[in-house]
């Protein structure tokens, strides 16, 4: 079945269906290409009528009045429309950055792919490395680097000399030098 429309030109208006009489329509935001509009009118008096209403390529407005499962499709496209939209305010970057994220971006450039892959080969090199050292060793150079213990604190921590912990670290970093050379 071939839906009705009728076309509405200023002289077949009626004041019941001038735009400033619209009545209910979807009130969301379109997508800024999106060109046509659609309304009901009637909707108080019991005789709804659906309308569509676009710009034609000669940039005259037109108003056209639709069945109620064509508004129904149009109503149900805006919707997609919408959910899309809000997809892409939330997940998606906009252009519009702040000045302090241009000044972060600036002061910490990305990384290029080679620099990212070769800073990942070194970390598995350094953890192989680590691996190899013996546990004190390991605890102590953990301690002492990422912990930001000094070597008083670490000796009095396991209960033995400021030497001992120190000679221990100085150990680790030869064997690791040594061992990221190879």
């Amino acid at each position: 079945m071939k839906p009705k429309i009728h076309i509405e030109t200023e002289e077949n208006t009626m004041d019941g269906n001038h735009p400033k009489n619209k009545g209910t329509h979807p009130r969301r935001a379109k997508a800024k290409d999106n060109p046509y509009t659609i309304y009901t009118t009637g909707s108080d008096n019991g005789h709804p009528k659906y309308i569509l209403e676009f710009t034609d390529g000669q940039k005259r407005p037109q108003r056209l009045e639709i069945e109620q499962a064509l508004y129904e499709l149009f109503d149900q496209f805006e919707l997609e429309d919408k959910r899309f939209l809000n997809e892409v305010d939330r997940h998606y970057e906009h252009i519009d950055l702040t000045e302090a994220e241009i000044e972060h971006r600036a002061a910490y450039p990305k990384e290029s792919l080679e620099e990212e892959i070769g800073r990942v080969l070194l970390y598995e090199e350094l953890h192989k490395g680590i691996s190899q050292l013996t546990q004190t060793q390991q605890r102590r150079l953990a301690l002492y680097y990422f912990h930001g213990l000094t070597y008083e604190q670490i000796a009095a921590a396991e209960g033995c000399r400021y030497q001992a912990v120190r000679d221990s670290v100085r150990s680790a970093i030869q064997k690791l030098k040594y061992f990221m050379s190879e």
